[in-house]
C-alpha cells in the first residue's frame, strides 16, 4: 500500500480509538452519576448488575459505530454523512435496548440511560468534528487525500478537476486524466494541467493508467466514450484491486435531498426533484422569520440604541440609510441599514468607480473613503445590518437568502442569474458565510443559485449558526 493510501488505515484506527474512549467515558460517567463508585450495582433487586450491563453496552456501542460504517474513509472530512451515521448507530442501539427491556420486562434505570445517550452522542459528534478540523488542515496541504484518475471528455474532466480543487476538504486529489476516444495528441489537459495518460477505450489501458499515476480512486465523469459493458468490466477489475469507483454525472449544484436513485432494468436512474420554493415549507420559513426576527429585535434593541447614538455623534446626517433594493420576483423595496458612510456617498460613487475592487457588477473598496469612523466599526461586526430585521418582519426580506441586489445590478444580470429573484433576499446567506466581499462575482452567483435550488429550513439553521462564526471572525467584512 502506498504512503498516500496509508492515511485511510491510520485515520480508521484513530477513529476507533477515539470512539472507544468517548463511549467508555460516557458510560462510566453515567454509571458513577447514577450508582456511585460501588461496583456491582443493581436496581430493585434484579438478578443482573450494571457493571456487566455497562461493559456490554460499551462494546455494543463501539461495534454499532463500525457496523454503520461511520469510520469509512470516503465520508470523512466533508458532508453530513459521518455525523448522520454516528447519530443513527447510537439511536438504534438505545432503541434496541428499550425494546429489549420492554419485551423482557426489565426495569432499566432511566437515569443511567438518560445520561449515557446524550453525553455519549454529544461527545462522539464533538470528537468527530475536532478530528475533521485536523483532517481538513492536512488536506489543505495535499495530504490524507484520495489520488484520483479522472476519466471522461476533456470539458467534463476540466470541470470536475476545478470543482474538486475548490473543496479540498472533500479529500479528492486529481492526479491525472484519461480521455477515452479523444485523439487530439495533447499530453496535458489545457484547463486543469493534468497529464493525459491515454485515450484507448478499453479496460486494460485504463488499468495501466491507474498503475502509472498510482491512483486509488477512479472518477468517471460525464461525456465518457466508453461502452456500458466496458464500464462494467472496469468496475469488476477496480473492485478486485480495492480501488474506488466514482460516477460523476453532469448535474451541478444539486443537493442530496433532491437526488433519488431508482433501479430500472439494472440501470441506476437518477431522479432530481423540483426545488420546493413555496407551499408548506414556505409558510414555515415565513413563520420562522417573523418569530426569530422579532426576538432578535427585542434582544438587540439596547445595542441598536447605542449604535444609533454613535452614528449620530460621529457625523452629520440621518441615523438610518434607506436604499432601494430588488426582492422576490423583481419587487423593489427600501432596505434599511445604519448609516456607515457620509451623506454624499452616492454622489461620490461615480468618481470612485475606477478604484472598484469588486468583480462583476458589484462595487467594493477595502479602503472606501466614504466610510465614517463609526461606520468602519459597524461594518466590521455587521452591526449596520441590524435594521434589516424590520424588513424581515415586514416581509420584504428573509433571515436567510441571496444577497439583496441593487436595481442597477439586476439590469446587468444574465438570464441564469435572475433565478436569484425566485426567493426573498436574506440578512445572511451562503455568500456571507463563505467569504462575503472576498468572493468573486462568479462564486457569489454560484452560491446564491445553489441556495435557491436547494433551500430548506434545516439548511437555513445551519447557515445561521455559521453566520455567528463569520461575524466573529469578520471574514471579508469591509
Amino acid at each position: 500500500m502506498s504512503g498516500d493510501a496509508q492515511w485511510r488505515k491510520r485515520t480508521s484506527r484513530l477513529l476507533g480509538a477515539v470512539d472507544a474512549f468517548v463511549v467508555i467515558w460516557a458510560i462510566v460517567g453515567a454509571y458513577v452519576v447514577r450508582f456511585g463508585v460501588e461496583p456491582g450495582a443493581a436496581v430493585n433487586g434484579q438478578d443482573f448488575n450494571y457493571t456487566w450491563v455497562s461493559v456490554t453496552l460499551a462494546v455494543a456501542w463501539w461495534m454499532m459505530l463500525g457496523g454503520w460504517n461511520s469510520r469509512q474513509s470516503r465520508i470523512l472530512g466533508a458532508g453530513p454523512d459521518e455525523y448522520k451515521r454516528v447519530a443513527a448507530a447510537s439511536l438504534w442501539l438505545f432503541g434496541l435496548v428499550a425494546i429489549f427491556s420492554y419485551v423482557l420486562r426489565i426495569d432499566t434505570a432511566r437515569g443511567y440511560v438518560g445520561i449515557a445517550l446524550p453525553v455519549g452522542l454529544g461527545g462522539l459528534l464533538l470528537a468527530r468534528w475536532l478530528l475533521r478540523q485536523h483532517l481538513n488542515v492536512e488536506r489543505q496541504g495535499g495530504r490524507s487525500m484520495s489520488r484520483l484518475l479522472l476519466v471522461g471528455g476533456p470539458s467534463s474532466v476540466a470541470h470536475l478537476a476545478s470543482s474538486l480543487e475548490r473543496v479540498k476538504g472533500a479529500g479528492y486529489l486529481p492526479v491525472a486524466a484519461y480521455t477515452p476516444g479523444v485523439h487530439d495528441g495533447l499530453e496535458a489537459e489545457p484547463e486543469s494541467g493534468l497529464p493525459i495518460l491515454g485515450s484507448r477505450p478499453d479496460t486494460l489501458s485504463i488499468l495501466a493508467a491507474i498503475t502509472a499515476c498510482n491512483a486509488d480512486t477512479v472518477a468517471v465523469s460525464a461525456g465518457v466514450q466508453l461502452h456500458p459493458q466496458t464500464l462494467r468490466h472496469l468496475g469488476w477489475e477496480l473492485a478486485a484491486r480495492n480501488i474506488g469507483l466514482i460516477m460523476a454525472p453532469a448535474l451541478t449544484d444539486i443537493a442530496g435531498p433532491r437526488i433519488h436513485t431508482q433501479q430500472v432494468a439494472g440501470l441506476p436512474l437518477i431522479h432530481v426533484t423540483t426545488p420546493a420554493l413555496e407551499g408548506g415549507q414556505g409558510v414555515a420559513k415565513r413563520l420562522f422569520d417573523i418569530v426569530a426576527a422579532a426576538a432578535m429585535i427585542i434582544l438587540a434593541f439596547p445595542v441598536m440604541v447605542c449604535v444609533a447614538i454613535a452614528v449620530k455623534l460621529d457625523s452629520p446626517g440621518p441615523i438610518l440609510f434607506k436604499q432601494e433594493r430588488v426582492g422576490i420576483e423583481g419587487a423593489r423595496f427600501g432596505m434599511l441599514k445604519f448609516r456607515s458612510m457620509g451623506v454624499d456617498a452616492e454622489q461620490q460613487l461615480e468618481h470612485l468607480s475606477s478604484h472598484n475592487e469588486g468583480r462583476g457588477v458589484l462595487f467594493k473598496m477595502k479602503q472606501d473613503p466614504r466610510v465614517t469612523r463609526a461606520g468602519a466599526v459597524l461594518r466590521k461586526f455587521s452591526l449596520d445590518e441590524l435594521p434589516q430585521l424590520f424588513n424581515i418582519v415586514a416581509g420584504s426580506m428573509s433571515l436567510v437568502g441571496p444577497r439583496p441586489p441593487l436595481p442597477s445590478e439586476v439590469e446587468a444580470y444574465e438570464q441564469d442569474v435572475r433565478r436569484r429573484l425566485l426567493v426573498k433576499p436574506g440578512l445572511t446567506g451562503l455568500w456571507q458565510v463563505s467569504g462575503r466581499s472576498n468572493l468573486s462575482w462568479q462564486d457569489a452567483v454560484r452560491l446564491d443559485l445553489y441556495y435557491v435550488e436547494n433551500w430548506s429550513l434545516a439548511g437555513d439553521l445551519i447557515i445561521l449558526l455559521r453566520t455567528v462564526r463569520a461575524v466573529l471572525y469578520r471574514t471579508g467584512a469591509y
